[in-house]
């Protein structure tokens, strides 16, 4: 029976893929993944170090993604998509999915994972999230001993993320571009503004870490963007419960 895989690309940075991601998307017949109406994939480009070990021949199922935010063209995308995926799984081939990040974090493939998976075998390789490459970039704990952790999107309510800046110790804002100037206010409001830190494009070339949001402008930044609240510590020594 053939398998339908859900691979995770990381965050940016090619050498961040897993052996086993590498050697799915070498030896695979047929990849998939999203594209702009410009035919530009992210996660395409992402595995470009495993395509470059590709031998045989290929067939890639391009999923149109148009920059909107209206519900039903996405979902128009994601029905066909899963159309020609499921084409290629019925005649017998496996097909590599490719996913920015990780494929059930915050993923795409959670999508195509919610239309096919009652019909077709799936597996799902995990892949480096930005929350953990930004961490890494940082060089900051995520979070240690007794700390509580939070992962919320800029895409939640003002009254939503300042409840989970005053109730947790350290916290994630995934996709905060558009939501950049709510978020700054917030952290201001709640006085996290000298524990957050600022990134954008986690691991690529054009990577950028800001440890003082005071000093950023107080306006809407790009999509590949987040913040990462802790609080402030003393690593010199340790305890345990």
């Amino acid at each position: 029976m053939a398998t339908l895989y859900g691979v995770g690309v990381g965050p940016g940075d090619p050498l961040l893929l897993t052996l086993k991601a590498c050697q799915l998307i070498a030896n695979s017949s047929v990849v998939s993944y999203l594209a702009n109406e410009q035919g530009e994939s992210q996660a395409r480009h992402i595995a470009r170090e495993a395509f470059a070990q590709v031998k045989i021949e290929q067939q890639h199922i391009v999923i149109p993604m148009m920059m909107s935010t209206d519900r039903t063209l996405a979902n128009i995308a994601y029905d066909q998509g899963a159309a020609s995926i499921e084409a290629a799984l019925n005649s017998g081939l496996d097909v590599v999915f490719l996913c920015e990040g990780d494929p059930l974090f915050f993923g795409s493939f959670s999508y195509l994972l919610q239309r096919l998976s009652a019909q077709h075998n799936i597996q799902v390789v995990p892949g480096v999230s930005s929350v953990h490459a930004a961490a890494a970039a940082l060089q900051i704990p995520l979070t240690i001993q007794s700390e509580s952790f939070a992962v919320i999107s800029g895409r939640h309510s003002d009254a939503q993320i300042k409840a989970a800046l005053l109730s947790h110790d350290s916290l994630v804002i995934m996709k905060a571009g558009l939501a950049r100037p709510r978020i700054l206010a917030l952290l201001a409001e709640t006085g996290r503004t000298t524990e957050a830190n600022y990134l954008e494009y986690i691991s690529r070339d054009n990577q950028l870490i800001n440890r003082d949001v005071e000093q950023l402008e107080n306006c809407k930044g790009p999509y590949f963007s987040l913040f990462v609240i802790t609080r402030a510590r003393d690593l010199t020594s340790v305890s345990y419960p």
